[in-house]
Protein backbone atom coordinates (compact mmCIF):
# COMPACT_ATOMS: atom_id res chain seq x y z
CA UNK A 1 0.00 0.00 0.00
CA UNK A 2 0.86 3.28 -0.62
CA UNK A 3 2.51 5.66 1.78
CA UNK A 4 -0.47 8.43 2.84
CA UNK A 5 0.66 11.32 5.43
CA UNK A 6 -0.99 14.19 7.11
CA UNK A 7 -0.85 17.01 8.44
CA UNK A 8 -4.05 17.94 10.82
CA UNK A 9 -3.51 21.26 12.25
CA UNK A 10 -6.63 23.26 14.29
CA UNK A 11 -7.69 26.46 13.05
CA UNK A 12 -7.30 28.53 16.11
CA UNK A 13 -4.73 30.73 15.37
CA UNK A 14 -1.56 31.18 13.12
CA UNK A 15 1.01 28.34 12.58
CA UNK A 16 3.49 28.29 14.83
CA UNK A 17 6.58 27.09 14.24
CA UNK A 18 6.37 23.66 16.05
CA UNK A 19 3.11 22.62 13.79
CA UNK A 20 5.63 23.26 10.65
CA UNK A 21 8.09 21.16 11.48
CA UNK A 22 5.48 18.66 12.26
CA UNK A 23 3.81 19.21 8.60
CA UNK A 24 7.56 19.20 7.26
CA UNK A 25 8.45 15.56 8.65
CA UNK A 26 4.95 14.33 7.53
CA UNK A 27 5.65 15.77 4.16
CA UNK A 28 9.07 14.31 3.78
CA UNK A 29 7.80 10.91 5.04
CA UNK A 30 5.19 10.58 2.54
CA UNK A 31 7.62 12.37 -0.21
CA UNK A 32 10.30 9.63 0.48
CA UNK A 33 8.23 6.33 0.39
CA UNK A 34 6.69 7.77 -2.87
CA UNK A 35 3.63 8.47 -1.18
CA UNK A 36 0.69 11.13 -0.69
CA UNK A 37 0.97 14.13 1.51
CA UNK A 38 -2.52 15.84 2.98
CA UNK A 39 -3.78 19.08 4.65
CA UNK A 40 -6.84 18.41 6.58
CA UNK A 41 -8.38 21.16 9.21
CA UNK A 42 -9.37 19.92 12.24
CA UNK A 43 -12.45 22.54 12.85
CA UNK A 44 -14.81 20.77 15.06
CA UNK A 45 -14.11 23.56 17.97
CA UNK A 46 -16.55 25.95 16.12
CA UNK A 47 -16.02 28.30 19.51
CA UNK A 48 -12.13 28.60 18.41
CA UNK A 49 -11.85 27.72 14.67
CA UNK A 50 -12.03 31.20 12.51
CA UNK A 51 -11.39 31.75 9.09
CA UNK A 52 -8.53 34.13 9.67
CA UNK A 53 -6.56 31.09 11.20
CA UNK A 54 -7.70 28.43 8.03
CA UNK A 55 -6.28 31.65 6.10
CA UNK A 56 -2.85 31.74 8.23
CA UNK A 57 -2.72 27.93 7.92
CA UNK A 58 -2.57 28.11 3.91
CA UNK A 59 -0.56 31.09 3.62
CA UNK A 60 2.06 29.61 5.62
CA UNK A 61 1.96 25.97 4.25
CA UNK A 62 2.47 27.45 0.54
CA UNK A 63 5.37 29.71 1.74
CA UNK A 64 7.01 26.83 2.75
CA UNK A 65 6.23 24.73 -0.23
CA UNK A 66 4.72 22.16 2.11
CA UNK A 67 1.72 21.26 -0.75
CA UNK A 68 -1.36 19.01 0.16
CA UNK A 69 -1.29 16.38 -2.66
CA UNK A 70 -5.39 16.25 -2.44
CA UNK A 71 -7.80 19.34 -2.21
CA UNK A 72 -7.70 20.16 2.02
CA UNK A 73 -10.56 18.38 3.92
CA UNK A 74 -12.60 20.15 6.43
CA UNK A 75 -13.96 18.13 9.45
CA UNK A 76 -17.01 20.07 9.50
CA UNK A 77 -17.88 18.93 6.36
CA UNK A 78 -17.63 15.48 7.34
CA UNK A 79 -20.49 15.52 10.11
CA UNK A 80 -22.76 13.22 8.13
CA UNK A 81 -19.81 10.36 7.85
CA UNK A 82 -19.42 10.45 11.39
CA UNK A 83 -22.75 10.27 12.50
CA UNK A 84 -22.68 7.07 10.39
CA UNK A 85 -20.03 5.64 11.89
CA UNK A 86 -21.87 6.23 14.72
CA UNK A 87 -24.67 4.43 14.29
CA UNK A 88 -23.15 1.56 13.10
CA UNK A 89 -21.29 1.50 15.90
CA UNK A 90 -24.37 1.57 18.38
CA UNK A 91 -25.99 -1.44 16.27
CA UNK A 92 -22.78 -3.46 16.94
CA UNK A 93 -22.15 -2.98 20.49
CA UNK A 94 -18.65 -1.22 20.55
CA UNK A 95 -20.30 2.30 21.76
CA UNK A 96 -23.46 3.32 23.71
CA UNK A 97 -25.69 5.91 25.07
CA UNK A 98 -24.67 7.33 28.25
CA UNK A 99 -27.07 9.95 30.24
CA UNK A 100 -25.14 11.09 33.23
CA UNK A 101 -25.73 14.36 33.85
CA UNK A 102 -22.97 16.55 34.40
CA UNK A 103 -23.85 17.26 38.35
CA UNK A 104 -23.72 12.98 38.48
CA UNK A 105 -19.88 13.00 36.80
CA UNK A 106 -18.72 15.87 39.17
CA UNK A 107 -19.85 13.88 42.29
CA UNK A 108 -18.52 10.89 41.06
CA UNK A 109 -15.05 12.59 40.01
CA UNK A 110 -15.38 13.88 43.90
CA UNK A 111 -15.86 10.87 45.36
CA UNK A 112 -12.59 9.17 43.66
CA UNK A 113 -10.47 11.59 44.60
CA UNK A 114 -11.40 11.28 47.84
CA UNK A 115 -10.77 7.77 47.88
CA UNK A 116 -7.11 8.74 46.10
CA UNK A 117 -8.72 6.83 43.37
CA UNK A 118 -7.80 8.28 39.58
CA UNK A 119 -10.88 10.47 38.32
CA UNK A 120 -12.50 8.20 35.66
CA UNK A 121 -16.02 7.11 34.20
CA UNK A 122 -17.05 4.00 36.56
CA UNK A 123 -19.32 2.63 33.33
CA UNK A 124 -22.89 3.54 34.89
CA UNK A 125 -24.43 2.70 31.84
CA UNK A 126 -22.80 0.81 30.33
CA UNK A 127 -24.03 -2.21 28.72
CA UNK A 128 -23.26 -5.57 30.46
CA UNK A 129 -24.93 -9.20 30.61
CA UNK A 130 -26.84 -9.27 33.10
CA UNK A 131 -26.61 -5.83 33.91
CA UNK A 132 -30.06 -3.80 34.11
CA UNK A 133 -29.53 -0.49 33.15
CA UNK A 134 -31.14 2.67 34.82
CA UNK A 135 -34.26 4.10 32.71
CA UNK A 136 -33.48 6.99 30.33
CA UNK A 137 -34.18 10.30 32.29
CA UNK A 138 -37.33 11.82 30.26
CA UNK A 139 -36.09 14.87 27.88
CA UNK A 140 -32.26 14.38 28.68
CA UNK A 141 -30.04 13.61 25.08
CA UNK A 142 -27.45 11.21 25.95
CA UNK A 143 -23.66 11.38 25.24
CA UNK A 144 -21.99 8.44 22.89
CA UNK A 145 -19.42 6.91 24.48
CA UNK A 146 -17.18 4.16 22.97
CA UNK A 147 -17.26 0.77 24.56
CA UNK A 148 -13.26 0.06 25.31
CA UNK A 149 -11.97 -3.10 25.78
CA UNK A 150 -11.57 -3.90 29.73
CA UNK A 151 -8.63 -6.28 29.37
CA UNK A 152 -5.41 -6.72 27.66
CA UNK A 153 -3.03 -3.84 26.59
CA UNK A 154 -2.56 -1.91 23.96
CA UNK A 155 0.84 -1.69 22.72
CA UNK A 156 2.02 1.20 20.85
CA UNK A 157 5.25 0.61 18.35
CA UNK A 158 5.96 4.30 18.03
CA UNK A 159 8.60 5.18 15.24
CA UNK A 160 10.10 7.58 17.34
CA UNK A 161 9.88 6.84 21.05
CA UNK A 162 9.93 3.07 20.46
CA UNK A 163 7.43 0.25 21.97
CA UNK A 164 5.05 1.84 24.59
CA UNK A 165 2.31 -0.01 26.34
CA UNK A 166 -1.24 0.89 28.22
CA UNK A 167 -3.09 -1.23 30.17
CA UNK A 168 -6.90 -0.62 28.94
CA UNK A 169 -8.15 -1.00 32.37
CA UNK A 170 -6.41 2.30 32.41
CA UNK A 171 -8.41 4.07 29.31
CA UNK A 172 -12.32 4.49 30.19
CA UNK A 173 -15.01 4.74 27.59
CA UNK A 174 -14.43 7.74 25.69
CA UNK A 175 -17.16 9.89 24.52
CA UNK A 176 -17.39 10.42 21.00
CA UNK A 177 -20.35 12.70 20.27
CA UNK A 178 -21.37 15.01 22.59
CA UNK A 179 -25.22 15.53 24.22
CA UNK A 180 -25.95 18.06 20.93
CA UNK A 181 -24.98 15.48 18.64
CA UNK A 182 -21.29 16.96 17.65
CA UNK A 183 -18.79 14.40 17.30
CA UNK A 184 -15.78 14.26 19.80
CA UNK A 185 -11.98 15.23 18.36
CA UNK A 186 -10.60 11.82 19.08
CA UNK A 187 -13.30 9.93 17.10
CA UNK A 188 -13.23 12.31 14.00
CA UNK A 189 -9.52 11.31 13.63
CA UNK A 190 -10.13 7.84 13.64
CA UNK A 191 -12.73 7.69 10.74
CA UNK A 192 -10.51 10.49 8.55
CA UNK A 193 -7.26 8.29 9.39
CA UNK A 194 -9.53 5.35 8.09
CA UNK A 195 -11.49 7.13 5.75
CA UNK A 196 -8.51 8.34 3.81
CA UNK A 197 -5.73 5.40 3.81
CA UNK A 198 -3.52 6.94 6.34
CA UNK A 199 -0.53 5.21 6.88
CA UNK A 200 1.73 7.24 8.88
CA UNK A 201 0.70 9.36 11.55
CA UNK A 202 3.23 12.30 12.44
CA UNK A 203 1.96 14.12 15.48
CA UNK A 204 3.64 15.94 18.79
CA UNK A 205 4.03 13.83 21.66
CA UNK A 206 1.17 15.65 23.47
CA UNK A 207 -0.84 13.41 21.94
CA UNK A 208 0.66 10.09 23.04
CA UNK A 209 -2.11 9.75 25.43
CA UNK A 210 -5.07 9.97 22.50
CA UNK A 211 -3.17 7.38 20.45
CA UNK A 212 -4.15 4.04 22.64
CA UNK A 213 -7.37 5.14 22.67
CA UNK A 214 -7.44 6.32 18.77
CA UNK A 215 -6.44 2.29 18.29
CA UNK A 216 -9.10 1.04 20.27
CA UNK A 217 -11.33 2.62 18.10
CA UNK A 218 -9.74 1.80 15.03
CA UNK A 219 -9.49 -1.92 15.73
CA UNK A 220 -13.53 -2.10 16.85
CA UNK A 221 -13.91 -0.42 13.23
CA UNK A 222 -12.05 -3.21 11.79
CA UNK A 223 -9.65 -0.40 10.26
CA UNK A 224 -6.05 -1.25 9.59
CA UNK A 225 -3.49 0.66 12.11
CA UNK A 226 -1.57 3.26 10.85
CA UNK A 227 1.97 3.69 11.89
CA UNK A 228 2.33 6.33 14.36
CA UNK A 229 5.31 8.80 15.30
CA UNK A 230 5.53 11.37 18.21
CA UNK A 231 7.78 14.03 17.41
CA UNK A 232 9.27 15.45 20.76
CA UNK A 233 8.49 19.29 22.05
CA UNK A 234 10.64 21.95 21.24
CA UNK A 235 12.37 23.71 24.10
CA UNK A 236 14.41 27.29 23.90
CA UNK A 237 18.26 27.20 23.70
CA UNK A 238 18.08 27.73 27.56
CA UNK A 239 16.26 24.43 27.73
CA UNK A 240 12.86 26.07 28.61
CA UNK A 241 9.74 25.84 27.02
CA UNK A 242 9.88 27.90 23.62
CA UNK A 243 8.21 30.90 24.17
CA UNK A 244 8.14 34.24 22.16
CA UNK A 245 11.25 35.39 23.05
CA UNK A 246 12.89 31.87 21.86
CA UNK A 247 11.35 31.81 18.48
CA UNK A 248 7.55 30.32 18.75
CA UNK A 249 6.49 32.69 16.37
CA UNK A 250 4.14 32.20 12.97
CA UNK A 251 5.70 30.73 10.53
CA UNK A 252 5.19 33.95 8.22
CA UNK A 253 6.71 36.46 10.97
CA UNK A 254 9.42 34.62 10.15
CA UNK A 255 9.01 35.50 6.67
CA UNK A 256 8.88 39.54 7.57
CA UNK A 257 12.23 38.69 9.43
CA UNK A 258 13.91 37.59 6.34
CA UNK A 259 13.80 34.03 6.27
CA UNK A 260 14.11 32.07 2.88
CA UNK A 261 11.14 29.40 3.14
CA UNK A 262 14.08 26.60 2.08
CA UNK A 263 16.17 27.89 4.73
CA UNK A 264 13.60 27.12 7.19
CA UNK A 265 12.95 23.55 6.47
CA UNK A 266 16.46 23.30 6.26
CA UNK A 267 17.37 24.45 10.14
CA UNK A 268 13.42 22.89 10.98
CA UNK A 269 14.32 19.31 9.73
CA UNK A 270 17.37 19.57 11.75
CA UNK A 271 15.42 20.19 14.91
CA UNK A 272 15.69 16.53 16.39
CA UNK A 273 16.89 14.64 12.57
CA UNK A 274 20.51 14.51 11.81
CA UNK A 275 22.47 12.63 8.65
CA UNK A 276 26.02 12.85 9.61
CA UNK A 277 27.60 16.08 10.27
CA UNK A 278 25.67 17.79 7.43
CA UNK A 279 24.09 20.91 8.16
CA UNK A 280 22.63 22.01 4.99
CA UNK A 281 20.16 20.12 3.23
CA UNK A 282 18.21 21.23 -0.72
CA UNK A 283 14.83 19.97 -0.38
CA UNK A 284 15.27 17.10 -2.71
CA UNK A 285 18.50 15.46 -0.35
CA UNK A 286 15.47 15.83 2.07
CA UNK A 287 12.95 13.84 0.58
CA UNK A 288 15.61 11.60 -0.17
CA UNK A 289 17.36 11.25 3.42
CA UNK A 290 15.01 11.45 5.77
CA UNK A 291 14.41 8.75 7.93
CA UNK A 292 12.09 8.74 11.13
CA UNK A 293 14.04 6.30 12.64
CA UNK A 294 16.93 8.83 12.98
CA UNK A 295 14.68 11.32 14.78
CA UNK A 296 15.76 11.59 18.32
CA UNK A 297 13.47 11.19 20.94
CA UNK A 298 14.39 13.81 23.28
CA UNK A 299 12.93 17.62 23.10
CA UNK A 300 15.04 19.63 20.42
CA UNK A 301 16.35 23.02 21.36
CA UNK A 302 15.18 26.31 19.29
CA UNK A 303 18.76 28.59 18.74
CA UNK A 304 17.91 31.93 16.56
CA UNK A 305 21.59 32.66 16.26
CA UNK A 306 21.83 29.24 14.56
CA UNK A 307 18.25 29.51 12.18
CA UNK A 308 20.21 33.33 11.54
CA UNK A 309 23.42 31.37 10.03
CA UNK A 310 21.42 28.39 8.55
CA UNK A 311 19.55 31.77 6.79
CA UNK A 312 22.78 33.52 5.70
CA UNK A 313 24.13 30.13 4.17
CA UNK A 314 21.16 29.72 2.03
CA UNK A 315 21.66 33.41 0.80
CA UNK A 316 25.12 33.23 0.05
CA UNK A 317 24.85 30.02 -1.87
CA UNK A 318 21.32 29.48 -3.53
CA UNK A 319 20.45 30.56 -6.76
CA UNK A 320 19.61 34.50 -7.24
CA UNK A 321 16.75 34.37 -9.63
CA UNK A 322 14.90 32.16 -6.52
CA UNK A 323 16.22 34.51 -3.75
CA UNK A 324 14.70 37.42 -5.56
CA UNK A 325 11.28 36.34 -5.68
CA UNK A 326 11.70 36.83 -1.69
CA UNK A 327 13.53 40.18 -2.10
CA UNK A 328 11.15 41.97 -4.19
CA UNK A 329 8.07 40.71 -1.61
CA UNK A 330 10.14 42.69 0.84
CA UNK A 331 11.28 45.34 -1.24
CA UNK A 332 7.35 45.90 -1.38
CA UNK A 333 6.90 45.34 1.49
CA UNK A 334 9.16 48.97 2.85
CA UNK A 335 6.93 50.70 0.41
CA UNK A 336 10.15 50.48 -2.63
CA UNK A 337 9.12 49.65 -6.04
CA UNK A 338 12.14 46.93 -7.34
CA UNK A 339 11.62 48.27 -10.91
CA UNK A 340 12.91 51.72 -9.82
CA UNK A 341 16.64 50.32 -9.43
CA UNK A 342 19.02 47.92 -10.34
CA UNK A 343 18.50 44.47 -11.24
CA UNK A 344 17.46 42.28 -7.82
CA UNK A 345 19.53 39.40 -8.85
CA UNK A 346 22.43 42.39 -9.24
CA UNK A 347 21.91 43.99 -6.19
CA UNK A 348 21.49 40.02 -4.41
CA UNK A 349 25.22 39.14 -5.45
CA UNK A 350 26.29 42.45 -3.90
CA UNK A 351 24.77 42.33 -0.44
CA UNK A 352 24.72 38.37 -0.15
CA UNK A 353 27.84 38.14 1.74
CA UNK A 354 27.22 40.43 4.76
CA UNK A 355 23.40 40.19 5.49
CA UNK A 356 22.35 36.70 6.80
CA UNK A 357 18.42 37.91 6.04
CA UNK A 358 16.31 39.83 3.29
CA UNK A 359 14.80 41.79 5.37
CA UNK A 360 18.75 43.66 6.42
CA UNK A 361 19.56 43.20 2.51
CA UNK A 362 16.21 45.31 1.61
CA UNK A 363 16.85 47.61 4.30
CA UNK A 364 20.90 47.90 2.79
CA UNK A 365 19.54 48.03 -0.32
CA UNK A 366 16.93 50.36 -0.37
CA UNK A 367 18.93 53.45 -1.12
CA UNK A 368 19.20 52.24 -4.91
CA UNK A 369 15.43 52.26 -5.32
CA UNK A 370 14.43 55.18 -3.07
CA UNK A 371 15.93 59.01 -2.92
CA UNK A 372 17.42 59.58 0.59
CA UNK A 373 15.86 60.94 3.55
CA UNK A 374 18.97 62.33 5.43
CA UNK A 375 22.55 61.12 6.62
CA UNK A 376 23.43 59.62 9.14
CA UNK A 377 24.70 61.82 12.33
CA UNK A 378 27.59 60.21 13.42
CA UNK A 379 28.87 59.59 9.82
CA UNK A 380 28.22 62.79 7.98
CA UNK A 381 29.56 64.25 10.75
CA UNK A 382 33.12 62.36 10.64
CA UNK A 383 32.81 62.39 6.97
CA UNK A 384 31.63 65.55 5.52
CA UNK A 385 34.71 67.47 6.55
CA UNK A 386 36.68 69.64 4.87
CA UNK A 387 39.11 66.49 3.33
CA UNK A 388 35.55 64.94 2.61
CA UNK A 389 34.14 68.02 0.77
CA UNK A 390 37.33 67.83 -0.92
CA UNK A 391 37.07 64.37 -1.79
CA UNK A 392 33.28 64.96 -2.91
CA UNK A 393 34.08 67.14 -5.38
CA UNK A 394 36.80 65.89 -7.13
CA UNK A 395 35.49 62.77 -7.50
CA UNK A 396 32.28 64.51 -9.05
CA UNK A 397 34.09 66.10 -12.07
CA UNK A 398 36.20 62.78 -12.11
CA UNK A 399 32.73 60.35 -12.53
CA UNK A 400 31.02 62.48 -14.33
CA UNK A 401 34.00 62.96 -17.58
CA UNK A 402 33.73 58.97 -17.27
CA UNK A 403 32.72 57.51 -20.39
CA UNK A 404 32.00 53.93 -19.06
CA UNK A 405 29.85 53.26 -15.91
CA UNK A 406 30.70 49.89 -14.84
CA UNK A 407 31.87 48.59 -11.81
CA UNK A 408 35.89 47.88 -13.30
CA UNK A 409 36.02 51.61 -14.58
CA UNK A 410 34.77 52.53 -11.77
CA UNK A 411 36.86 50.51 -9.34
CA UNK A 412 40.01 52.56 -11.65
CA UNK A 413 39.06 55.26 -11.61
CA UNK A 414 38.43 55.65 -8.06
CA UNK A 415 42.03 54.33 -7.29
CA UNK A 416 43.18 56.18 -9.92
CA UNK A 417 42.08 59.35 -7.51
CA UNK A 418 43.23 58.11 -4.29
CA UNK A 419 46.66 57.83 -5.38
CA UNK A 420 46.77 61.58 -7.04
CA UNK A 421 45.41 63.00 -3.96
CA UNK A 422 47.85 60.55 -2.04
CA UNK A 423 44.48 59.46 0.20
CA UNK A 424 43.68 55.93 0.94
CA UNK A 425 41.30 54.03 -0.57
CA UNK A 426 39.24 54.68 2.86
CA UNK A 427 40.13 58.25 3.21
CA UNK A 428 38.26 58.63 -0.79
CA UNK A 429 35.63 55.59 -0.06
CA UNK A 430 34.23 56.66 3.59
CA UNK A 431 32.93 59.67 2.33
CA UNK A 432 31.16 58.89 -1.20
CA UNK A 433 29.35 56.04 0.76
CA UNK A 434 27.48 58.52 2.93
CA UNK A 435 27.53 60.85 0.20
CA UNK A 436 25.13 58.09 -2.21
CA UNK A 437 24.30 55.78 0.60
CA UNK A 438 23.46 57.56 3.86
CA UNK A 439 25.69 55.90 5.78
CA UNK A 440 29.53 54.23 5.78
CA UNK A 441 28.21 50.93 5.04
CA UNK A 442 27.50 49.14 1.58
CA UNK A 443 29.12 46.94 -0.66
CA UNK A 444 32.37 47.89 -1.88
CA UNK A 445 32.29 51.00 -3.92
CA UNK A 446 32.90 50.18 -7.25
CA UNK A 447 29.83 47.61 -7.02
CA UNK A 448 27.52 50.25 -5.10
CA UNK A 449 28.43 53.07 -7.61
CA UNK A 450 27.83 50.78 -10.46
CA UNK A 451 25.02 49.27 -9.22
CA UNK A 452 23.08 52.92 -8.06
CA UNK A 453 23.81 54.43 -11.57
CA UNK A 454 25.51 57.63 -13.62
CA UNK A 455 22.75 59.95 -13.06
CA UNK A 456 21.71 59.32 -9.23
CA UNK A 457 25.47 58.61 -8.12
CA UNK A 458 26.27 62.60 -9.52
CA UNK A 459 23.06 64.00 -8.76
CA UNK A 460 23.81 62.50 -4.54
CA UNK A 461 27.31 63.50 -4.86
CA UNK A 462 26.62 67.03 -5.58
CA UNK A 463 23.63 67.46 -3.18
CA UNK A 464 26.02 66.15 -0.68
CA UNK A 465 28.40 68.81 -1.30
CA UNK A 466 25.93 70.75 -0.81
CA UNK A 467 24.53 70.20 2.10
CA UNK A 468 27.52 70.10 3.89
CA UNK A 469 28.74 73.24 2.51
CA UNK A 470 25.08 74.68 4.03
CA UNK A 471 25.62 73.00 7.31
CA UNK A 472 29.21 74.15 7.52
CA UNK A 473 28.03 77.98 7.26
CA UNK A 474 25.32 77.52 8.73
Amino acid sequence: MSAVSRFAPSPTGFLHIGGARTALFSYLVAKRLNGKFLLRIEDTDRERSTQEAVDAIFEGMEWLGLKSDFAPVYQTQRFDRYRQVIEQMLADGTAYHCYASREELDAMRAEQTARKEKPRYDGRWRPEAGKTLPRPPAGAPPVVRFRNPVEGEVVLDDLIKGPIRFANVELDDLIIARADGVPTYNFCVVVDDWDMGITHVIRGDDHVNNTPRQINILLALGATLPKYAHVSMILGADGAKLSKRHGALGVMEYRAMGFMPEALLNYLVRLGWSFGDQELFTREEMQTMFDLSKVSSSPARFDMEKAYWVNHQYLKIADPKMIAVEFDWHLRRMGVDPANGPALVDVILSQRERCRSLLEMAEKSHFLYAELSGYNDKDAAKHFNAEGLHVLAGLYKTLKALSNWNAPALHEAVNQFAEAEGLSLGKVAQPIRVAVVGMAVSPPIDQTLALLGRDRTLARLDAAVAWARSRAAG
